[in-house]
């Protein structure tokens, strides 16, 4: 956990929940790159995950929402499958929203989803992904690379062909995953 994650946590009202520890490893990670935008939240969303979570928490400029992305279909879709799939939307909306935003919007990014989200590897997108969406979980029965999933989930709702995330083709590992489109 970085430097801002822990200081974050500090000001944690509850600072054991694991969706708290979450927020404050996804939020961490950008100010660390000194990048709030990267997590696609708007500044009233970002001000009240904040507040939620971090009361008194100081974190500088708030970030604006991404704006004319020419992915911003794909986002609004994969937030869709999202909420869709979250089991804690019913008693937590706002941070089910907040989440679905920040996965969303790491997926426009060239690099494994982990990355992205500023995360340690694999399990803890398996382990963040098991905890809102285990029904969708389930669902990766091939056990493909969690971005790669999501967009084939994304393209099924949308009863087209499989693709990449918009992040992918920039990617290292872009041919493995795709080694028909290299």
């Amino acid at each position: 956990m970085n430097a801002s994650a822990r200081a974050l946590l500090a000001h944690a009202i509850h600072p054991d929940a694991p969706d708290t520890v979450l927020f404050a490893r996804l939020i961490g990670a950008r100010i660390e790159s000194n990048d709030l935008l990267l997590l696609g939240l708007d500044a009233g969303a970002f001000a009240a995950l904040i507040g939620r979570h971090f009361r008194g928490a100081a974190v500088g400029r708030v970030p604006g929402a991404i704006l004319g992305s020419p992915h911003r279909a794909f986002v609004r879709d994969l937030h869709g499958l999202l909420m869709w799939h979250d089991r804690t939307a019913t008693s937590h909306r706002e941070d089910a929203f907040c989440l679905a935003t920040i996965i969303a919007a790491a997926s426009l990014r060239p690099d494994h989803l982990w990355r992205d989200l500023g995360l340690d590897g694999r399990d803890d997108v398996s382990e963040m992904l098991e905890r809102h969406y285990p029904a969708l979980v389930a669902r990766n029965v091939a056990n493909l690379r969690w971005k790669k999933f999501l967009a084939q989930e994304v393209a099924h709702a949308r009863s087209v062909a499989p693709m990449g995330a918009p992040g992918c083709p920039g990617c290292e590992d872009y041919g493995f995953c795709y080694p028909d489109h290299r």
